[in-house]
């Protein structure tokens, strides 16, 4: 059963965040299994905080985790995963090019619970790579190829080129990601087409456009209220 709010500052002793407990009463088809991935991490010493509409687990203010329901499966998600040595091989990422963050995924409390003390030792690790200040080294956005189609572009559009260069490298990449994320050149011809406009208005892919969101500069769907 859900663990609600009640039971929860019972079992911690703590405050607990009423969007949190949102949170997790929205997601009802993996309520049981965040509830049991939501003790391991605060018995583990993580603090919960919420940031980008989800449950967010921190370790002296320095994020260490997500818990994130998806389709098929709900998910503690590690900011440094890549960094983790994943003896038991369990860690999964969600696209070839995420560089950092991996994925302990389940679909069923009984997997949990086999799995628990492995689970900790996943969380153990995290906090402790954060606690010796460990970072991530990002590919430099020169090393992310640029498609064929884009380089087409800028060559007959030179507005169109300096307007790509003026964005910060994170933004450049976001785009590249997104655009060699299709497999065929109609479809990232399209991507990019779609994309031409926000790019020439140098906003990067995931910012805000329409000046609602509460999030600046990225886009938190405001904008779907005011419809």
């Amino acid at each position: 059963m859900y663990l609600s709010a009640g039971k929860f500052l019972t079992l911690f002793k703590k405050d607990v965040d009423q969007k949190i407990e949102s949170y997790f009463q929205e997601n009802s088809q993996w309520s049981e299994k965040m509830a049991a991935l939501r003790i391991l991490l605060v018995e583990s010493g993580l603090k919960e905080q919420f940031k980008w509409r989800v449950a967010c687990c921190v370790f002296e203010g320095k994020n260490i985790a997500l818990i994130g329901a998806f389709k098929s499966y709900c998910a503690i998600g590690f900011f440094k995963g890549s960094l983790l040595e994943d003896k038991e091989k369990m860690l999964v990422s969600q696209t070839t090019n995420v560089q950092s963050s991996r994925l302990l995924t389940f679909n069923s409390l009984h997997e949990i619970e086999l799995k628990k003390e492995v689970i900790k030792k996943y969380i153990a690790e995290a906090i402790e790579i954060e606690r010796a200040g460990l970072k991530v080294v990002f590919k430099k956005t020169a090393e992310f190829q640029v498609p064929d189609e884009l380089n087409v572009l800028f060559e007959g559009e030179s507005e169109f080129h300096q307007a790509f260069n003026a964005l910060t490298p994170g933004r450049q990449r976001g785009y590249l990601l997104h655009f060699n994320g299709a497999k065929q050149t109609t479809t990232r011809m399209d991507r990019i087409m779609k994309c031409k406009a926000r790019i020439l208005a140098g906003k990067g892919l995931n910012d805000c456009i329409c000046g609602k969101s509460k999030r600046m500069p990225n886009c938190d769907g405001s904008h779907k209220h005011h419809l």
